[in-house]
């Protein structure tokens, strides 16, 4: 079995989420998805659709289409189970099965397929090996992050500094011209360049 491509599309064939899992160019693929609207009938019970190259896996959910693009030396049997464990996934990971839905949760849908199909197999996961392996934290990331947060707060603090030692340079750089205390600064005080001079 050799999966091309899953999608999820809208009935008029817009990709929302597409993932390949062979080479091939985004403008075969695109070519497929869009081929897909125009080669199913209403009212058919399959679920599945043939053409010269590739075979159309695919499942109704509420106003779009689960697809898996295979190619026709595929076991069918196999294509059926892999689309069923795909369509338990997709609610698992977005909050509506709408263009919106699929749109904000597009990468964790992404990443479940990756973890349902490697190199165009199916892998024998379930449902919840898929989520498992999805929240799986790394030590190394957890690390990255640390070090990341330490380098903004150590910026944040020379910045805070900096702003300091620049605000103090530019008082001490006020000088008055014909002797006398510095300037006090107030909101009502307003400095006249004739008697004090930036230096």
């Amino acid at each position: 079995m050799v999966v091309l491509a899953a999608s999820i599309i809208s009935k008029s064939g817009k990709a929302l989420v597409s993932r390949q899992f062979v080479d091939m160019s985004r403008i075969r693929i695109e070519g497929y998805l869009a081929a897909f609207p125009k080669l199913i009938g209403t009212g058919k019970q399959h679920t599945y659709v043939e053409t010269e190259n590739v075979r159309y896996v695919y499942q109704p959910i509420e106003s779009l289409f689960l697809l898996l693009v295979t190619n026709k030396q595929s076991n069918i049997l196999e294509d059926l189970d892999t689309l069923r464990l795909l369509s338990r996934l997709v609610p698992e990971y977005s909050y509506s099965l709408d263009e919106e839905g699929i749109g904000k949760s597009a990468f964790e849908i992404l990443f479940a397929f990756d973890e349902v199909i490697s190199l165009g197999h199916k892998e024998n996961v379930t449902v919840a090996q898929v989520k498992q392996y999805c929240e799986m934290e790394s030590h190394e990331e957890k690390l990255h992050k640390l070090v990341l947060q330490s380098k903004i707060n150590e910026t944040k603090e020379t910045m805070i500094r900096k702003a300091s030692e620049i605000d103090k340079s530019k008082v001490a750089n006020i000088l008055p011209v014909r002797g006398g205390n510095p300037p006090k600064f107030s909101q009502r005080t307003l400095l006249s360049t004739e008697n004090y001079q930036v230096v």
